[in-house]
């Protein structure tokens, strides 16, 4: 299989990725899905045969062909140092000192090629007295100082499943500074190591509300009472009569017009009192009251397309079907799996997933031989274990 022919904004790039999981994969998938020639290596172990028939199923995988090489080899070493010298960038998520350990570290691989970008992803970052323990996005976003502020008042914090820190603070942060370090390459001729930290990017995610506590406008000791984070009656979710819910954001003072009209609250003195956070409690539980009264589907008819700013508390599946996502493309449908179309759109250099994801090792002699090995010597990379296809 050549490789797949791209109109991305990032078509030309060539990007080498090392196979791990969460932040990684995801950040690989995001340059990929925007046209560079992201090459996955997986370990010759991952190998167990035969690529299945059909895509992978991880979703995170796709846009990107799959080499399986032993990096405890020292052909294997040898064999993704060459593809380095044909690289852009790589990008690996490993603890600090492993890809050392390996033989492939940056002073290794910018020697092979001084223009290379090479992006790290850990948890902790590079350096510090966490670097070297293990943790997962809780933990990151725990000592972030974010986790403390997702949830409501009166109970624990709430994990917002794992976005803010494996994809939010961890895989587009690394997508953006491998892309960053990319374009001061071309000014400069010399390439960098990027350093990133899920600690580091959650961080970067609460700026706004850094600021909002400087000027008195977030309670960082009182979760759940603020604005933003569901002390407002004006901008919560809430229960249908059907069990089902809708989302509610009116802050501005016309928006909230709006809601009180289409409510029926329209005139009522109480909840004319909109930023007295003293009434923010007894007036969610009358708006709760005011929502419970009619289904999820009656509230779309009534709010949908109007000032509320207003949408329905979808599950993925819905999501999917709901026509203004279908009518805008957000999800598309790749080898019989559906999943979220590329983002953000371009007017002219048009971003598409190029390939399903694949398995461990289906690419591995076509992506070694169209990245300049010499098809006698992929034969004895194979031949020794140093490289597996599947």
């Amino acid at each position: 299989m050549s490789s797949p022919v791209s109109t991305g904004p990032l078509t030309g790039y060539r990007v080498i990725e090392i196979a791990g999981i969460g932040p990684g994969p995801f950040a690989a998938m995001m340059l990929a899905d925007m046209g560079a020639e992201v090459v996955r290596v997986d370990r010759a172990g991952a190998v167990r045969g035969p690529a299945p028939d059909g895509a992978h199923y991880d979703v995170l995988l796709r846009g990107r062909r799959n080499v399986a090489l032993d990096l405890k080899h020292p052909d294997g070493v040898a064999a993704l140092l060459d593809l380095v010298g044909s690289a852009d960038a790589i990008i690996e998520g490993f603890r600090p000192g492993v890809m050392e350990r390996l033989g492939v570290g940056p002073d290794v691989c910018l020697e092979r090629n001084p223009k290379l970008v090479y992006g790290r992803m850990t948890g902790w970052g590079q350096e510090g007295p966490y670097a070297q323990s293990a943790g997962h996005d809780i933990n990151y976003i725990a000592l972030a100082g974010a986790l403390a502020h997702f949830g409501r008042a009166g109970e624990p914090p709430t994990p917002p499943l794992n976005m803010v820190g494996d994809f939010g603070g961890g895989g587009m942060f690394l997508a953006y500074g491998v892309v960053c370090a990319l374009l001061e390459a071309q000014r400069s001729g010399r390439g960098q190591v990027v350093d990133t930290a899920m600690v580091d990017g959650a961080a970067v995610l609460m700026s706004m509300f850094w600021a909002f506590s400087t000027i008195g406008m977030f309670d960082q000791n009182g979760r759940g009472t603020n604005l933003l984070d569901t002390g407002a009656h004006f901008y919560d979710v809430y229960q249908c009569a059907d069990g089902a819910y809708v989302s509610i954001g009116s802050i501005e003072p016309q928006f909230y017009a709006e809601l009180l009209r289409l409510t029926g609250l329209e005139g009522d003195v109480e909840f004319a009192k909109q930023m007295d956070k003293s009434e923010w409690g007894a007036l969610k539980e009358r708006l709760a009251a005011v929502f419970a009264s009619k289904t999820r589907d009656e509230w779309c008819e009534l709010m949908e397309g109007t000032d509320v700013c207003f949408a329905p508390v979808l599950t993925m599946g819905e999501a999917a079907e709901h026509p203004h996502n279908v009518e805008r493309g957000t999800f598309v449908e790749v080898a019989g799996q559906r999943q979220p179309a590329p983002a953000p759109r371009f007017s002219r250099t048009s971003a598409e997933v190029d390939l399903p994801p694949a398995h461990p090792g289906q690419h591995t002699r076509d992506v070694l031989t169209d990245w300049g090995l010499d098809a006698a010597h992929v034969d004895s990379l194979l031949e020794t274990g140093a490289a597996a296809q599947a």
